[in-house]
Formats: C-alpha cells, structure tokens, sequence
C-alpha cells in the first residue's frame, strides 16, 4: 500500500483528496494535516510514503514544509498541490526537491497517476501544466538558461542524452524504455547516472534542465 499525508488548510479539499485516492485499492490515506508544520510534525512520527502538499496555508507554507521535510523525512516523496496562478511558486518547489506537482482542479486519474509515480521514485510531470511553467520562464533569460543547460550537457554521452531527452517530456522509466527499445531497469540506470552527472537531485530537475537546453518535445 502507498501510504500518504494529505496536507491542506481547506477541509473540504482534503476531503475531496481523501476521497478520490480511498477509491484505489492500492493508496491509503493514512493522515490529514491543515498546515505544513502539522504535516512536518506527521511524517516526522508516522511512516509516510507520499505527502501532499498546498502551497498557501497558515502557520507554515508547503515551500517551508517541503524543506523540513527534507531535512526530518527525506524518504518522503512530496507533491505540490498548486494552481496555474502560483506557477512561480511550483518552479520553487521543483528546484527545491519536489517530486513534482498537481494540480487543485485535476482529473481524479490524474491524481491517483501523480501518487503512484512518486511513490515508485518517478517525478509527476503534467504535461499541461509543466508546458505552461517552463513557458513562463521564456520571459527571463531563456538564452542564458539555455546556453547553461547545454553547457552542463556536454558531459553526457549521446544516449545519456536520449534518455533525458523522454525525461524532458515527462515519461516514465517503463515509457521512455518502450520509446527506445531499453529495458525499464536499464533506462532507471541511466537516470541514477545522468542526475549523477549533471549535480540534479530529483528528475524533475533534470527534465527541466532539458527543456532548458532544448531537449525532449
């Protein structure tokens, strides 16, 4: 069973969340916190594979939680509950070692898509949503970014590339392996070993660090 925190100020949102992930036979919500200190306090104490975190709430926001959360619980996968309003803020959250993010008015599939992917080690990237993000950074240095990116790429072999190239679009390692004809335990291979190289903690860093230097769809 997936084990996860749900972490919201709004209790009719948590229950709404609680609902939609109880309908999995593989996902259990195992404890609701209604501001990120709370959530900190949970996982500090409770096992926690997966915890869902909104990025406005009182006491303590979901950016600080995310933080302690990997200074107390590093094991704990985190997703970022968000709205297109707050993209900035997701941008944070990504940098800072979420394993992706989720959006509040997302399809119920979505959701229960997004947990399992974090729960296996595999960051949730929403291809409408990360499209809409990473176009948002075009107005800020986009070709100092992308000159970086290419830079830090050059250390990578030709199909290290190709690899985070899918990870760029958002697939999975069973999905990138089907794409390229690679066995899903060697495309996980080629993933320890690219974020090795290019310094990135999470996949959600190095996808994009691929859009950055132009890699992937």
């Amino acid at each position: 069973m997936i084990r996860v925190l749900v972490t919201d100020d709004e209790p009719l949102i948590r229950a709404g969340i609680r609902m939609i992930l109880s309908s999995a036979k593989d996902i259990e919500v195992v404890a609701e916190a209604g501001n990120g200190r709370e959530a900190v306090e949970v996982a500090r104490t409770r096992h926690i594979d997966v915890a869902l975190l909104d990025i406005q709430m009182p006491v303590m926001d979901g950016l600080t939680a995310l933080a302690e959360l990997g200074r107390v619980a590093p094991r704990v996968q985190v997703l970022i509950l968000t709205t297109f309003g707050e993209r900035q803020n997701v941008l944070r959250a990504l940098s800072g070692g979420s394993a992706g993010f989720v959006l509040k008015d997302s399809a119920p599939a979505e959701l229960l898509r997004a947990v399992r992917a974090a729960a296996a080690g595999e960051a949730y990237l929403s291809p409408g949503a990360t499209r809409h993000v990473v176009d948002s950074l075009a107005s800020g240095g986009m070709a100092q970014r992308g000159e970086r990116a290419r830079r830090r790429l050059e250390k990578l072999t030709d199909r290290e590339r190709e690899v985070l190239a899918l990870l760029g679009e958002g697939l999975s390692n069973a999905d990138a392996g089907r794409r390229i004809h690679m066995s899903e335990a060697t495309v996980k291979t080629y993933v320890s070993r690219i974020l090795a190289k290019l310094e990135c903690e999470n996949r959600v860093q190095a996808a994009l660090l691929a859009r950055d230097a132009g890699l992937g769809a």
